[in-house]
Parts: structure tokens; C-alpha cells; sequence
């Protein structure tokens, strides 16, 4: 069989690049220890307002001192509606829908999660500059999808005041269902 030289070149490219991704992909997984989520974490939709993990949502603080947000979504509304925060300080995010798909991003941020009936979502995030933030759903949810936000006031952390200390609901879950 007789390839065109030009073939060899992309055919040896392309293998090259190959190998270099997975390359990264493997280095990362083996000595960062980067790797996809598996921790699934199941809620009953249906119940989700009555499950101890979201029967109060808003923030609070752990028995470690941790700050935790938890929030539900539905349409076409995020619970807490205002939420305020300090500066500087990693907050983890617990959130569930009970309906449809949804998206949950702070604008100006990275702090973006996509939101799933009968599962939790959890990311760990620090907002690092004082100011108002738009909270908004960024996948589309049905009619009233435009109108689905919030706001995330952040302060600086010396004026912030911790709220509640209580046991953290999710760490029972931590297995999964």
C-alpha cells in the first residue's frame, strides 16, 4: 500500500496529539489526583423540601467552622432568594432542583454547577472581592427562565457575621443516597 507523504505527516500528527492528551489526562489523574466526579449524592425530588438536607435552606456553618450554602431550585426561583456572604472565605454549595434542569452561576465568577431533579449538587467556591452578584439559572428551565435569579451580597469578612452552627445533614449522605 502506497501513502502520499502528506498522509504520514497528519497520520503521525494526529497520533502524536492523541498520545499527548491522553498522556495529560492520565498525568493528572495519577499525580494530581484530578479526577471526574463519583460521588453521587440522590435526593427524592418530590421530597426534597422535606428531606433534612434542604428543609432549611440559606447559609450556615458547620461544626468545623465551615460555611455552607444550601439551595433548592425549582421553577423558576432559587431558595434562598438573597443570600449574603463574606469575602475571601471558601463557601460549599448544596443544591437540588425539584422539577427540571437547571443551571446555578454567580456572575463574575467561576462558581457555576448544573442542577439535577433526584441529585445533589455540591463545589466548594470562595468569592473573592466584596460587591453584588447576579445569581442566574443558565440552562434553559421553560417559559419563565428569564426571570429566574437572585443576588449574592459579599462583604468584606471582617463585617460578616457567622450565622448558625449546626450538624452538617449532608455528611450522613456522604456515601451517596
Amino acid at each position: 500500500m502506497n501513502v502520499d507523504l502528506y498522509e504520514k505527516i497528519w497520520m503521525w500528527g494526529v497520533g502524536i496529539m492523541l498520545f499527548a492528551f491522553f498522556s495529560a489526562t492520565a498525568w493528572s489523574a495519577v499525580t494530581r489526583q484530578i479526577h471526574p466526579p463519583s460521588h453521587v449524592e440522590t435526593i427524592d425530588p418530590k421530597t426534597a423540601l422535606n428531606d433534612p438536607r434542604f428543609a432549611t435552606q440559606g447559609l450556615w456553618t458547620d461544626n468545623e467552622g465551615r460555611l455552607h450554602l444550601t439551595v433548592m431550585s425549582m421553577m423558576f426561583t432559587f431558595l434562598p432568594q438573597r443570600v449574603t456572604v463574606p469575602a475571601g472565605v471558601p463557601i460549599t454549595f448544596h443544591l437540588t432542583s425539584r422539577d427540571v434542569v437547571h443551571g446555578f452561576q454567580v456572575i463574575r465568577t467561576n462558581a457555576q454547577v448544573m442542577v439535577v431533579p433526584g441529585y445533589v449538587s455540591q463545589f466548594t467556591a470562595m468569592i473573592p472581592k466584596p460587591g453584588e452578584y447576579l445569581i442566574a439559572c443558565n440552562e434553559y428551565c421553560g417559559i419563565g427562565h428569564h426571570q429566574m435569579s437572585t443576588t449574592m451580597t459579599v462583604v468584606p469578612a471582617a463585617e460578616f457575621t457567622m450565622p448558625e452552627q449546626r450538624d452538617n445533614p449532608f455528611a450522613a449522605h456522604a456515601g451517596g443516597h
